[in-house]
């Protein structure tokens, strides 16, 4: 990280995909709660840098809610789906994209997992499954 600071201090990407790599590492050590904070920061980084929409903030957003889940955040990784990234997804690359159906897997997973889960919730899982399912044949 040091090093492509001094380096390549005007690419701001490039000092957020190696913060991204610091996270990944961190997760890997079990240090979920540091890798929590960090890429949190880098999504907020990238809506301001790169926008909402832009495929890069896309991924991070989801790796971030991928991270939020495994921390039992569900109703924050839900929230985050719903408002910001489904619909950016949705709108800057297209329902049948391969990030905007993953992140209709993982909100479906979302809904299914939960532990206070309602029938209704149960429901639009087994609805956006069924979609994913049909536009990726």
């Amino acid at each position: 990280l040091a090093l492509t600071r001094r380096y390549w201090s005007h690419d701001k990407v490039a000092i957020l995909d190696a913060q991204d790599n610091i996270s990944s590492c961190l997760c890997n050590l079990g240090r979920h709660d540091e890798a929590l904070v960090l890429k949190r920061e880098i999504y907020a980084r990238l809506v301001t840098t790169l926008g909402v929409s832009h495929e890069d903030t896309l991924l991070s957003g989801m790796n971030l809610i991928l991270s939020l889940r495994k921390a039992g955040l569900s109703n924050e990784a839900r929230t985050l789906l719903r408002d910001p990234l489904l619909p950016a997804a949705r709108q800057s690359l297209g329902p049948d994209h391969n990030y905007t159906l993953r992140l209709n897997q993982i909100l479906a997973n979302s809904l299914r997992d939960h532990p206070q889960r309602t029938r209704d919730d149960l429901l639009e899982a087994e609805t956006i499954q069924k979609d994913v399912v049909q536009r990726r044949r």
